[in-house]
């Protein structure tokens, strides 16, 4: 351990155990005012394994720099390995792995479609109200914006809808006088 870290832990268990005498202080009488019902003395999620509730004791019982012992040495005894947090320095080296199955996954991709974009095209300005609100009911959108967007024609309306549902909207559409293109 580095001189920075030990002075670190000296600080931080100074501060604990004075805080912890503090609390001993103060808590006493809260503690007789407190109703009996903590959550880690429920019974509802108590294991029925004896062993698993003498461990999950011990474990409760300890602080914080136990609790990080215990951690390390339990990925040195399981083989554990960490969990990079790198975000995007992680995520760089796995996406030239991923390029080869890519392109094995676009051919079967090619031949049948699953996800469509629907776009509203065009409608019959004598369905305009119908169309309106079938698309107020569909996305979800106000009035005014269900107008706006009618009115903004051509315009995309949904996007990655599965097949059997594009489908359906793009009939349900069809009978009310607008015209629906799948993409």
């Amino acid at each position: 351990m580095s001189v920075s870290c030990r002075s670190a832990i000296t600080c931080c268990s100074r501060i604990a155990k004075s805080q912890s005498s503090n609390l001993l202080r103060t808590s006493s009488y809260a503690l007789a005012r407190q109703t009996p019902s903590r959550r880690w003395q429920s019974t509802e999620t108590a294991p029925s394994n004896p062993k698993i509730a003498g461990i999950v004791d011990q474990i409760s019982q300890l602080t914080l720099l136990e609790t990080a012992d215990l951690v390390s040495s339990l990925k040195s005894r399981l083989n554990i390995a960490d969990i990079p947090m790198g975000g995007f320095a992680a995520a760089a080296p796995a996406a030239p792995a991923a390029a080869p199955v890519e392109e094995e996954e676009a051919a079967p991709a090619a031949q049948e479609k699953t996800l469509f974009n629907l776009k509203l095209k065009s409608f019959d300005a004598a369905a305009k109200p119908k169309v309106i609100k079938e698309i107020k009911s569909m996305l979800g959108l106000s009035l005014v914006d269900s107008k706006k967007f009618v009115e903004s024609a051509p315009k995309m309306m949904k996007e990655s809808v599965p097949k059997e549902e594009a489908e359906k909207i793009v009939e349900a559409l069809k009978a009310l006088g607008a015209v629906v293109e799948m993409e």
